[in-house]
């Protein structure tokens, strides 16, 4: 018994700090995506306008960031963690704190490139509810929870959980039975949680590719201007697909909806592209700023992708040809 006790101290022991901080966020982030289920379902969105009609924020934004915030951080108290929102510092209610783990993720190899990191060297990029407008609006498929991890300035690891994956109803008031039952239809779950880690590649979701020779441009539902116009009209799309949230925009690349992403214009911010960033570099993508710039994640740099984004699955290099020099000449890096 003693013998069985000291190798299961052993084994908890051994799993490097990366792995244990993704199995970690992993968990956090499906009690986040519970959390965002659970505001719509008792009807008071809370919604508070931060610096335009289309910038909101709501009870779910700020609830859930709470619970990531606080749970990694009681953890990995060393961790250097930026979070979308500007709340006061305050005790969090202990119903917030998710403390548990995905035994799964501890199961998997950490890359040799990453096992000796400590926890002061990661920066934690967090958006709690990625696409507000869109679920204030009832567009429920279009909101994910963001948890990106970077180390030395880049994004190595990644959780995104889809709250409302599988759901395909958006009457307001079914979406308030179904939210809480926690079902979407006959037996199917409700929710899904994709993460990755570079070198180790991504899980959760199956890759799919848009048929060849299609260039469908998936780009911003709320926030155009005509800079994200011409640029994704220099792409000579064969279709345009205008969505909310970037986490969902690289899902639709990872699953053969869309082909590349172009978002012209400096309204995007780290939280929202660290981790989508990692799920799609695993699997062979690309996301950059419009000058085919990589992005920096350290945490000094600043928080606004100013040079805006462009990130394809295949063909990056066709993509960031098509962007014209007016728009690169008015995106400063």
């Amino acid at each position: 018994m003693l013998l069985s006790r000291l190798k299961g101290l052993t084994m908890a022991s051994g799993h490097t700090v990366l792995m244990r901080l993704v199995a970690s966020a992993y968990s956090i982030a499906q009690k986040a995506g519970t959390i965002v289920r659970r505001v719509i379902a008792e009807g008071d969105l809370g919604i508070v306008e931060k610096t335009s009609p289309t910038d909101l924020q709501t009870k779910a934004d700020r609830l859930a960031q709470m619970s990531i915030c606080s749970s990694l951080a009681r953890k990995f108290p060393k961790l250097t963690i930026i979070g979308e929102e500007d709340l006061p510092s305050e005790d969090v209610d202990q119903e917030l704190i998710e403390d548990g783990q995905w035994e799964e993720i501890l199961r998997k190899p950490c890359p040799a490139q990453y096992s000796a990191i400590k926890e002061e060297d990661l920066v934690v990029w967090v958006d709690p509810l990625d696409g507000t407008k869109e679920y204030t609006e009832g567009l429920l498929d279009n909101v994910t929870v963001l948890i990106g991890i970077a180390y030395e300035g880049k994004a190595i690891a990644g959780v995104i959980n889809q709250p409302y994956y599988n759901y395909q109803n958006n009457d307001k008031q079914k979406l308030r039975e179904h939210s809480k039952e926690a079902k979407a239809g006959p037996g199917a779950a409700l929710g899904r949680t994709i993460w990755g880690v570079l070198g180790l590649g991504a899980f959760g979701f199956q890759l799919k590719e848009v048929p060849a020779g299609k260039h469908i441009i998936t780009t911003t539902r709320s926030h155009s201007n005509k800079l994200v116009t011409d640029c994704v009209t220099a792409m000579n799309p064969d279709d345009v697909l205008r969505v909310g949230g970037a986490g969902n925009k690289i899902i639709q690349l990872i699953e053969g909806k869309a082909s590349a992403y172009v978002f012209a214009s400096p309204g995007c911010k780290k939280w929202d592209t660290c981790a989508p960033e990692v799920i799609l570099h695993a699997v062979g993508g690309k996301l950059t700023d419009v000058h085919g710039n990589a992005l920096q994640y350290d945490k000094e740099v600043k928080h606004m992708n100013s040079a805006g984004v462009l990130a394809s699955l295949r063909n990056h290099d066709y993509y960031a040809s098509r962007v014209p020099e007016s728009v690169k000449n008015a995106l400063v890096p």
